[in-house]
């Protein structure tokens, strides 16, 4: 949960705090009693909504930090702006938490979740089996997700991350799959009903862009470079496919800052995940010897975008599509706004490997991303910004006298104070794993009192539906 600088306050003196500009605790805000399973209870959030700006959103800009529990946000914030300092998201005038567990084929509980389950949950509104991407999880079908709606709606669409696009969480947004493996032409093993020869709609990658989602940019290029094997653009590759829809498709920074709003854009960065921004020495059994971080990465080639610079992008050309984009384009994206869901994927991949500096960096990245999405809101008040994460995952920040059994990295931060942070979640030598743990979800905007309390992230699905009146 958010911290709670001020201490316990009573819900009728929340909307002064919110009139004032004061992060409000958690723990003072709406009651943990859901009326319709889709949003806190009413009285308590119209008392907190009073006075807070437009009760509709245009747009919603939707951040995931991937893998960042509270644990991930309190070591970053502590190597880079210290202990008692604040990171962009911890500004947010409204905290709450959300839960995050999936479901077994029969709905039954499955305490720790996957990406794919958990992104299905905001994305569907629905909980799934772990590995299953917006289908049912007894039944398998398809359900239909929040980019959907939006697009049905007449929305802009937009889904940027550190991944390859076609990893779980972007792939939530834009497709249906029996297991998030099935991520190009080439490998839908686990997906054999999901393929064009029998009547699927193939693979994700194929799927995103038949969507014709405005922007996507990320990693993945292998998976879009691959053969097309069945149905209508076979022997092409996906990119084939990509530009036979109107893409534009752009590699690097140079490019995508030349792209227009007037027809969809797919930004392929690296032919897998984009690499990480900061590297260093990965936790060890015993520790390691005190070490700084260091912010580059020769993996990193020159000209990839930041999360940051693709997330000002992004707005920018969707906020051109809503507003016409070209002379020809429909009436309707003139006065509709859009949806765009950002994503810090590698604050999960490097907490499973074990690296602190290569974590710390991708959340500092992220948070920057965050920056960006609420400079655009400053001066868009219609905009709902969301920040949360689909799971908690494995460092601890432990005592520097402690001896964990597991892997442990000592870091000198920019305090010039020595941190210790530990992964035990698993044996040394295999992936650290994500833990069951509730998660921090902030807001701001249209609907933002929604996230307060103890939520589930299915809920969030609903806070975005009704924030743009999506029917």
């Amino acid at each position: 949960m958010g911290s709670r600088p001020y201490g316990r306050r009573l819900a009728w003196g929340a909307a002064a705090l919110l009139v004032a500009g004061i992060a409000v605790p958690a723990a003072a805000s709406a009651s943990a009693s859901q009326s319709d399973g889709g949003s806190p209870n009413e009285t308590a959030t119209s008392a907190l909504a009073a006075g807070h700006g437009p009760k509709k959103a245009k747009n919603v800009i939707l951040l995931i930090g991937d893998g960042m529990g509270d644990s991930e946000i309190t070591l970053a914030r502590d190597y880079t702006v210290g202990a008692a300092g604040r990171l962009n998201m911890d500004t947010f005038p409204l905290t709450g938490a959300y839960t995050t567990y999936s479901v077994d084929r029969n709905g039954k509980p499955d305490y720790v979740t996957d990406s794919a389950a958990s992104g299905t949950g905001w994305a569907t509104g629905h909980k799934t089996v772990n590995g299953r991407i917006s289908k049912t999880p007894g039944t398998d079908k398809p359900m239909t997700t929040i980019l959907e709606l939006a697009q049905k709606n007449g929305l802009a669409t937009g889904s940027v991350t550190t991944a390859e696009l076609t990893d779980a969480t972007p792939a939530v947004l834009a497709s249906h799959a029996t297991d998030r493996s099935c991520q190009g032409p080439a490998d839908m093993k686990a997906c054999p009903n999901d393929t064009i020869a029998k009547g699927g709609p193939g693979s994700i990658a194929e799927q995103s862009v038949n969507h014709k989602v405005d922007v996507l940019l990320g990693g993945g290029k292998a998976r879009f470079d691959q053969k097309i094997t069945e149905g209508p653009y076979r022997g092409m590759t996906v990119t084939d496919q990509a530009k036979k829809l109107g893409y534009q498709v752009v590699t690097d920074d140079r490019s995508l800052s030349g792209v227009k709003g007037d027809k969809p854009v797919l930004g392929l960065f690296a032919p897998g995940n984009v690499p990480v921004e900061w590297t260093g020495k990965a936790a060890a059994v015993g520790g390691t010897d005190p070490q700084r971080c260091v912010t580059s990465n020769p993996e990193r080639t020159a000209g990839t975008p930041s999360l940051e610079a693709q997330t000002r992008k992004a707005i920018q050309l969707l906020e051109a599509k809503q507003k016409g984009g070209s002379k020809k384009a429909d009436k309707a994206d003139r006065k509709n706004g859009f949806f765009l869901q950002v994503e810090g994927a590698s604050i999960d991949k490097r907490d499973h490997a074990a690296d602190p500096c290569g974590q710390i960096g991708e959340t500092a990245s992220f948070d920057r991303a965050v920056k960006a999405a609420r400079d655009y809101a400053a001066t868009h008040p219609d905009t709902l910004v969301v920040t949360t994460a689909d799971h908690g995952h494995s460092s601890q920040i432990v005592p520097l006298e402690a001896t964990p059994p597991g892997l442990s990295s000592t870091l000198v931060t920019n305090e010039g104070r020595q941190l210790k942070v530990n992964y035990s979640t698993n044996t040394p030598g295999k992936s650290q794993e994500h833990t069951g743990t509730q998660v921090r979800i902030a807001a701001q905007g249209p609907q933002a009192e929604r996230v307060l309390g103890v939520t589930d992230q299915t809920q969030l699905f609903t806070t975005i539906r009704t924030a743009l009146s999506l029917r």
